[in-house]
């Protein structure tokens, strides 16, 4: 079984997912969002092959913690994608993790135009590591 995270953006949908072992994650990819069936249908199919059974979703609180409208249409995509996709869905605290990732792909040999693309995968990655890492107990495979 793995465990997917995701980093929704505006325009782009960052994914990332664990190893075989669910020891580590590693970014899969982009989805460019169009409209909502297109996402969920585009997550699917880059997750089709995988066993995923749980996935991530990145929530962007506000500094102080509240949610903000990003924080509730967040909430409302992870409750269609777990409709969609027929898998657990959780949400964990993305604040920082863009700062996070830059700072990653700063350090990484990039050809020019990938960054931006890059970033939203990384994101993904680090959202789900911090998730890891905050709950060791629901990683399958003795990943405590």
């Amino acid at each position: 079984m793995a465990i997917a995270a995701l980093d929704l953006g505006r325009r782009r949908i960052g994914v990332a997912v664990t190893d075989a072992a669910t020891i580590g994650a590693h970014p899969l990819g982009i989805v460019e969002r169009r409209a909502l069936k297109h996402d969920l249908d585009a997550i699917a199919t880059m997750l089709r092959d995988r066993d995923v059974n749980m996935i991530i979703v990145g929530l962007p609180l506000n500094m102080d913690g509240s949610e903000g409208p990003a924080a509730r249409g967040t909430k409302t995509f992870a409750e269609r994608l777990a409709e969609a996709l027929g898998v657990t869905v959780e949400m964990f605290d993305e604040r920082l993790t863009s700062f996070e990732a830059r700072e990653r792909l700063a350090d990484m040999p990039a050809r020019k135009g990938t960054r931006k693309t890059g970033l939203d995968a990384l994101a993904a990655v680090v959202i789900l590591e911090g998730w890891m890492q905050a709950h060791p107990d629901k990683i399958p495979h003795g990943g405590g």
